[in-house]
């Protein structure tokens, strides 16, 4: 560990360092276990040069996740976003799925989203991996409006901008843009959405229950979150039974599911390029 880090560590802890062990957590960050002289062993995330804000406002989804009493979130002990940052939580042990693991998720996701948000959105913009996710302006109580204004439309822009997709999807989506209003499903409150919920962010704890981590929190749609689980797997059909008897999903659900993978769908294309593409264009296919 460097000694800025060392040093910064202990200042925002009150307690001297006494072992740190690099670990798994992840491709942005650095990730650490750190043992402290008072006893206290932590996980740190840590990164030499971090997006503004970036750690910040991950504490704060996690706080607010974690207020609802829902699902298990790892509770922040300190964060600090000038160099040298870093996010220090708790540190959870994965453990093997419990028995009754998947009806525990469902349940606790439907507890989550229920909890609500004031607004579709959030009072500050926020990350989604490495990528500015904005949350704010005039679209908060219209669901297809900051569906389409604060999530398609960014992401399509980046992706175009950097060559990842022909300017002539833009016609695509314009068409798709229209129907939103359509095609989003009945109106919902917003729910208080996870936002980055695929399989390698819902982990087990060491009593084989639910843990979710690494959010990307706003008010949304509470099929995003459900749809992005079913993108690249890892959640099993009770979870999503055990959702539905606590908080079933309006009808014609499985219809939306597609439109609401455009969202990570369109992010992966500008994280890792053009692999993710012609599932944004079936998708377009689809409904444009």
């Amino acid at each position: 560990m460097q000694a800025g880090l060392r040093a910064a560590l202990e200042q925002e802890l009150r307690a001297a360092v006494r072992e740190t062990r690099a670990i798994g957590g992840g491709d942005i960050n650095q990730a650490l276990r750190v043992a402290l002289a008072d006893g206290r062993t932590l996980f740190v995330k840590t990164h030499p040069r971090p997006l503004p804000g970036m750690f910040a406002c991950e504490a704060r989804g996690l706080r607010w996740l974690a207020e609802t009493r829902a699902l298990r979130i790892p509770e922040v002990i300190a964060v600090r976003d000038e160099a040298p940052a870093f996010l220090a939580l708790e540190l959870i042990t994965p453990a093997a799925r419990g028995p009754h693991h998947d009806e525990q998720l469902g349940r606790g996701l439907a507890a989550l989203h229920r909890a609500g948000a004031p607004h579709f959105g959030l009072e500050h913009d926020n990350y989604i991996a490495t990528l500015p996710q904005h949350n704010t302006g005039a679209a908060g109580h219209d669901w297809p409006r900051f569906y389409g204004e604060r999530r398609i439309e960014p992401q399509l822009a980046r992706a175009v901008d950097a060559g990842r997709m022909s300017g002539g999807a833009r016609a695509g989506f314009a068409r798709l843009l229209s129907r939103l209003p359509e095609l989003c499903g009945p109106a919902e409150p917003a729910a208080r959405l996870h936002g980055d919920l695929w399989g390698g962010n819902a982990m087990a704890d060491e009593r084989g229950e639910p843990v979710l981590i690494d959010p990307a929190v706003y008010g949304g749609h509470r099929e995003i979150d459900l749809a992005m689980m079913q993108l690249f797997g890892g959640f099993g059909a009770g979870c999503f039974a055990a959702y539905d008897e606590a908080h079933p999903r309006a009808a014609g659900h499985e219809d939306r599911v597609p439109l609401y993978q455009l969202y990570p769908l369109l992010v992966h294309v500008n994280l890792f390029g053009g692999g993710y593409v012609a599932g944004v264009e079936r998708i377009l296919h689809r409904y444009a």
